[in-house]
């Protein structure tokens, strides 16, 4: 009976309809403009939606790989935690359940993937916060990962690079969830006291704790277009100040513009801007075999890379003027000009203070 229900029905039912199963993550629909995008092409233009040039939320290992050289990069070993220290429950599921389907989901121990390797030939060492793990949330596992980042790069002597999104402290762990944020401020103090830069990169969303912590005490803070960067979110702010707020509030344009981060980077160039500002801060030149109109080996599919014969300053365009050479006795003095004003002749000493193209 079994093979009959297993086998025989539906190779009969394949036969008669032409109906096949479309797998859920086949198309996505942009959020912003509601069009429909290819899977596989969302994803070769690195999950930008082509047409509204939306930036979709990325995974960790994606991340990484786009950042380091080939794609390359490997893992640092993060210290294991105790997974339920509260025994905590609530309406539904133990901590324990959602933690295991969040590994299995993700491919993830937690939610802080930290890696290092070459950007450009430079050895760097960087983590990425993943949101699809609870939320990206800020766990004693997710804390440990971001101080082993800091302190790798501290052992190495590199630049450490974070790119943040989360939606706050894991509740699940109440006050020791609370506690990752004094333990990673102590260790970007450490790359502080070591002189080594360190760059955060505040991904859609970043919220809650992280941004009270180590997501905004960067060195550098860079953001992505159309980002939502807050403490707590604007729907929270709007029904406890009952009034309407600004449009854009709490995105990358509007702190760009109100001075809380230092630039707003598209996810196309992000890469090449690391790489020069992380040169830049350890000075050091760039490898000279990296080839600028490709990144990781792949060409750009939305624009090409920016190419630096197109770029040109200002002395090659606008006619440089050259300081005129005024003489000696020409030459403002005010003690001249009190002098002369004593004896009763200040119409002339002004007139013999000015340049002889102002005397008439």
């Amino acid at each position: 009976m079994n093979w009959i229900n297993n086998v025989v029905r539906p190779k009969i039912r394949s036969f008669l309809t032409t109906k096949r199963e479309v797998p859920d993550n086949l198309w996505i629909k942009c959020p912003e403009s509601g069009q429909m995008v290819f899977y596989k092409d969302l994803e070769a233009n690195q999950f930008v939606v082509p047409g509204s040039d939306y930036h979709m939320r990325m995974a960790s290992d994606v991340r990484l790989q786009l950042l380091f050289d080939g794609g390359q990069f490997a893992r640092v070993p993060i210290p294991s935690v105790p997974l339920d220290p509260l025994k905590f429950r609530d309406g539904k599921k133990r901590y324990t359940d959602r933690l295991r389907d969040a590994k299995a989901e993700t491919n993830l121990e937690d939610a802080v993937l930290v890696g290092e390797g070459k950007l450009d030939g430079m050895e760097i060492v960087a983590a990425a916060q993943d949101f699809r793990f609870m939320a990206g949330s800020l766990g004693m596992a997710a804390g440990e990962g971001v101080i082993a980042g800091m302190l790798r790069a501290v052992e190495k002597k590199t630049p450490f690079i974070l790119f943040a999104a989360s939606g706050g402290a894991r509740m699940q762990e109440g006050i020791l969830s609370l506690m990752q944020m004094p333990r990673t401020t102590i260790a970007v103090e450490r790359l502080r006291e070591a002189g080594l830069p360190y760059i955060v990169v505040l991904t859609d969303p970043t919220t809650g704790g992280v941004t009270a912590s180590y997501a905004m005490l960067g060195d550098i803070h860079i953001a992505e277009p159309g980002a939502l960067i807050c403490f707590a979110g604007p729907r929270v702010i709007q029904q406890t100040i009952r009034e309407n707020l600004p449009e854009g509030f709490q995105r990358a344009e509007y702190l760009l513009a109100h001075g809380m981060i230092d630039m707003v980077v598209h996810r196309h160039q992000m890469r090449e801007t690391l790489s020069r500002i992380c040169h830049l801060l350890m000075h050091q030149q760039p490898s000279k075999h990296v080839d600028k109109k490709k990144l990781n080996g792949k060409t750009h599919l939305n624009g090409n890379a920016s190419e630096a014969h197109l770029i040109t300053t200002r002395t090659t365009t606008v006619q440089v003027i050259e300081p005129e050479i005024v003489e000696p006795e020409e030459r403002f003095d005010p003690a001249r000009i009190e002098h002369h004003e004593s004896e009763g002749g200040t119409e002339e000493a002004t007139k013999r203070s000015l340049p002889k193209d102002r005397q008439h």
